[in-house]
């Protein structure tokens, strides 16, 4: 970081009361000017007197309190307000004055506790100040003190608009933290369907069947080691999604997994039982973005409802790359039975529907005339993770 940009930093870095504690001095400075002396704030119009030790005191009072406008912005007030009212009581009409303005905007702006109480305390003080004036022979009409009385109050109005908008500004921005952080947990929770699910189910399916084949010692072994093969890869892609949620985790290794695997997943479907005919079409294109995990995902899911939900029954794979988007059906015929498995929650289609979606692609299930089930999306590819 170069020397310029150190300075601001190190500004920052200090207290408050320190940071605000210049505007007072400079106040104080100005005040003792010999321009401005006498041509301070004044009301109530009372003569103008030389200053003496009094006025230093008033001038002390009314400046120096501002370093605490933001830390104690109610000390602040008070210790302004004193010294405001020994400055026009003894009419010595200081440029310190200008003080009090800038004391009730911070107290607005800032102060958190006793917001209706400050005010009306600080009105009642303003009624015995001008009460004073009067009896020290002041001939100011009333509006003159209204009108004064207004403009500190527009002073107050200000430092609490400026507040109203810091917290509306900092409730928005709660809202959009909160509403990423839902987005994260409804990502993760699809995620960690799409990967349970399918692998548990199959883990099911196989596991059923291996209740049958304690007469067939080949067999079993085939089937248990199916179910042993499908465990080990629910674990590898449960760590591959841990690791994406590692702050630390690298770019390195891909974040999705290709459609490529799509095979692989077929290769444990029919582990499990279930027939199926993969086709794919086409080159897979260099770069496709969040269409290749979607279009895994849509097979991975469908594939998983087949064997939930039509057990055996032949089931056709179909990947068809274009140019400009990915094309995924996966159908059963129907001929198969769902009583291995427990049902689902239907959150596995509606979650790839909003995936799709979100790609600007289409998402379609039917229930053919002659049985079975058919699930279509057509991604557009190349889109950003």
């Amino acid at each position: 970081m170069s020397d310029r940009g150190r300075v601001p930093e190190l500004w920052r870095r200090l207290d408050v009361t320190v940071r605000d504690l210049p505007l007072g001095v400079l106040l104080l400075v100005a005040s003792v000017l010999p321009a401005l002396r006498g041509n301070g704030t004044e009301i109530g119009g009372l003569p103008t007197r030389p200053a003496d030790a009094l006025a230093a005191v008033a001038a002390v009072l009314q400046c120096l309190p501002l370093a605490l406008r933001r830390r104690w912005p109610v000390v602040c007030l008070a210790l302004v307000s004193m010294g405001f009212a020994l400055d026009q009581l003894r009419g010595y009409h200081l440029f310190a004055g200008t003080a009090l303005p800038i004391a009730l905007l911070s107290t607005g702006s800032f102060l958190e506790r006793y917001r209706r109480a400050v005010p009306v305390a600080a009105t009642l003080a303003f009624v015995a100040l001008s009460a004073g004036l009067y009896r020290r022979g002041s001939d100011e009409p009333v509006a003159e003190f209204v009108t004064f009385y207004l403009a500190l109050a527009l002073a107050w109005g200000i430092g609490a608009w400026m507040r109203s908008a810091r917290a509306a500004e900092a409730e928005r921005r709660g809202r959009v933290a909160e509403d990423a952080r839902n987005a994260e947990r409804t990502r993760i929770a699809r995620e960690l369907h799409d990967v349970v699910t399918h692998h548990v189910t199959a883990m099911v399916v196989q596991s059923e069947a291996a209740r049958y084949l304690t007469a067939a010692p080949e067999r079993l072994d085939a089937t248990l080691a199916a179910v042993s093969d499908t465990g080990r890869r629910a674990i590898t892609d449960l760590r591959h999604l841990l690791d994406l949620l590692n702050p630390d985790h690298g770019t390195g290794e891909p974040r999705t997994p290709a459609v490529g695997r799509v095979l692989t997943l077929v290769e444990q479907t029919r582990r499990a039982g279930q027939p199926v005919e993969f086709t794919e079409e086409g080159t897979p294109a260099a770069s496709t973005g969040s269409s290749d995990l979607v279009a895994y995902r849509v097979v991975q899911e469908a594939l998983t409802n087949a064997l939930k939900y039509d057990h055996g029954a032949r089931t056709s794979v179909l990947v068809r790359h274009g140019e400009t988007e990915i094309t995924v059906e996966v159908g059963t015929d129907g001929s198969g039975t769902g009583a291995a498995s427990p049902g689902g929650s239907g959150r596995g289609l509606a979650g790839l529907r909003e995936r799709v979606d979100v790609l600007g692609g289409d998402f379609s299930t039917r229930r053919p005339a002659d049985g079975g089930f058919v699930v279509r999306a057509r991604i557009p590819a190349g889109n950003a993770s």
